[in-house]
């Protein structure tokens, strides 16, 4: 199981970053966004039952990670769709480039930090990480939109990242 594991975490990871390099952006079905969070659940599944030896579970621990950061993107990117206030009326959706630029690296970074500080076992350092990062954006998060945006942007990458983590977790026994 530990490799099944490892095989698809490192499916995942690939598929995330082909998808950045790529620079796809899911439609309104989300495809590529729910085959990541598909693939992820598989990797969950087969991690819990294991009982891994230091050298899986270390790659693991790496692979989810990666994964953290890499497949990320889409889905967060997926679920700002689902949530676009432009359905509703009001300006400002995730089309629109002038709502809180270089949310895409943010989310990089901010992916590869909570899944450092739930991988070495600091937890208290997420709410360093969504600390800064709301102080970063405090300027920008007056405009309704752009508040909206940012609190589902950010738990939806905060969560996948964690999820990412969680398997290593599921992983380590």
């Amino acid at each position: 199981m530990t490799v099944a594991v490892l095989l698809l975490l490192g499916l995942v990871t690939l598929t995330g970053l082909a998808l950045v390099v790529r620079g796809d952006r899911p439609g309104p079905s989300g495809a590529s966004a729910i085959a990541l969070v598909g693939a992820l659940a598989v990797a969950a599944g087969f991690a819990w039952p294991a009982e891994g030896t230091p050298g899986p579970v270390q790659v693991g621990a790496l692979l989810a990670a990666l994964a953290a950061v890499t497949g990320g993107g889409p889905v967060a990117t997926a679920v700002l769709r689902a949530a676009d206030p432009a359905a509703a009326g009001v300006s400002g959706g995730p089309q629109d480039p002038d709502i809180l630029r270089g949310g895409a690296w943010i989310g990089v970074l901010e992916r590869g930090a909570v899944a450092g500080t739930l991988l070495v076992g600091w937890p208290e350092g997420l709410a360093v990480i969504l600390a800064v990062k709301g102080l970063g954006r405090f300027s920008e998060l007056r405009a309704p939109a752009a508040a909206e945006r940012f609190i589902v942007g950010t738990l939806a990458s905060a969560l996948w990242a964690a999820a990412c983590v969680g398997v290593a977790v599921l992983l380590r026994g």
